[in-house]
């Protein structure tokens, strides 16, 4: 090797592994569609459906200390709270050299939370009476910000195939209920409004990962 000689790093890994391209594709069109038909199911209403009316009595209006803790894990997804997740998820990948994968994290929750913001008045459902609750966005939120950092551990070595889909299912899975359990318990959400945020999250995030990929590959080859 000439002393002159520049020495870089290889291209970085792809923020959504290839192993695991075709299984969450499938998933972010039957959450998708599961979005879909709840909206169109809850639009302009304002009161609990079935399902909403099975569930919330047991979750709704938990004492202290459970309320304390819902009340912590509501804030994860405060305009502060969120923010401060966001930034040290990000000023992580950079410190690991991971551009893309910072790119990603803003992305993925930006156009998550996005998506739950214009869902909201065309789907036209209210709790309280005035106040729009489908999908979740602070179900969304969460549940995108984990499938980010499980997407991101997927790509390393030894956890592709079904281990890393095991681990990007079971964070999806932690986040959305736990963020789904504060909601209801604080009365800020119906059951199923949550399920709309989590579904919203399955459904964006993915195709967030997909396209900070193709334009990472489409600049690649630009440079060339």
């Amino acid at each position: 090797m000439s002393a002159g000689r520049v020495v870089t790093g290889g291209p970085e890994r792809a923020v959504l592994p290839p192993a695991l391209r075709g299984w969450l594709g499938l998933i972010a069109v039957l959450a998708a569609l599961t979005v879909v038909a709840l909206g169109v199911l809850y639009a302009g209403h304002g009161r609990p459906g079935g399902v909403d009316a099975s569930i919330q009595p047991a979750v709704n209006g938990v004492p202290p200390p459970w309320r304390n803790a819902a009340l912590a894990t509501d804030f994860l997804a405060e305009p502060a709270g969120a923010a401060v997740l966001v930034v040290a998820a990000v000023t992580g990948c950079l410190l690991s050299r991971r551009p893309r994968a910072a790119v990603l994290v803003v992305a993925g929750t930006g156009l998550t939370v996005g998506a739950t913001t214009l869902l909201k008045p065309l789907v036209g459902r209210t709790i309280h009476g005035e106040h729009l609750s489908f999908p979740s966005g602070h179900t969304a939120f969460l549940t995108a910000l984990a499938l980010v950092v499980a997407l991101l551990a997927t790509g390393r070595p030894g956890l592709g195939g079904r281990a890393g889909a095991s681990l990007v299912l079971a964070s999806a899975l932690a986040a959305g209920a736990a963020m789904g359990w504060a909601q209801v318990a604080l009365g800020a959400h119906y059951p199923t409004d949550v399920l709309g945020g989590w579904c919203t999250a399955l459904a964006v995030t993915p195709a967030a990962a997909w396209l900070v990929d193709r334009m990472a590959g489409a600049g690649r080859r630009e440079r060339r």
